[in-house]
């Protein structure tokens, strides 16, 4: 099966995630209110509340919009992450990245442009938390 949103896709946070398996391919663009893992091919835009993970043989050609990213396969898009994108040494990226923290191991090929972001929303949050506290 190659997209599963259920109980048996729980990851380590008992939260459902979807998977798009190994030998998949999807054409459209994807809305997802829960985390996502990308395992086989998207041609499309990628929209999720929660994480994006892209596999190792994982690829996709479109934009992605997410809270938090980690890339080990092949984006060929713009990503937009809320919170922070890690790209892997498998990682390839061709495309412009807006996010508030990064990190690229060695061996990771990233080729755009990158604009980063205030705080991260929740550390941002926190501290508008905080100064309400200290009213």
């Amino acid at each position: 099966m190659g997209l599963i949103n259920n109980k048996d896709s729980q990851n380590n946070t008992g939260v459902n995630h979807n998977v798009i398996a190994s030998g998949t391919i999807i054409t459209g663009d994807i809305d997802a209110a829960s985390d996502i893992r990308i395992d086989g091919n998207i041609n499309g835009n990628v929209e999720c509340k929660g994480r994006v993970v892209i596999g190792p043989n994982g690829q996709t050609n479109g934009n992605i919009k997410c809270q938090s990213a980690e890339i080990m396969g092949t984006l060929q898009g713009n990503i937009t992450v809320d919170e922070t994108l890690s790209l892997k040494s498998t990682a390839s990226l061709n495309g412009d990245v807006k996010t508030s923290v990064l990190v690229i191991e060695p061996g990771a090929k990233f080729t755009g442009t990158c604009s980063m972001k205030n705080e991260p929303k929740v550390e941002n949050e926190k501290k508008e938390a905080e100064k309400k506290a200290e009213k």
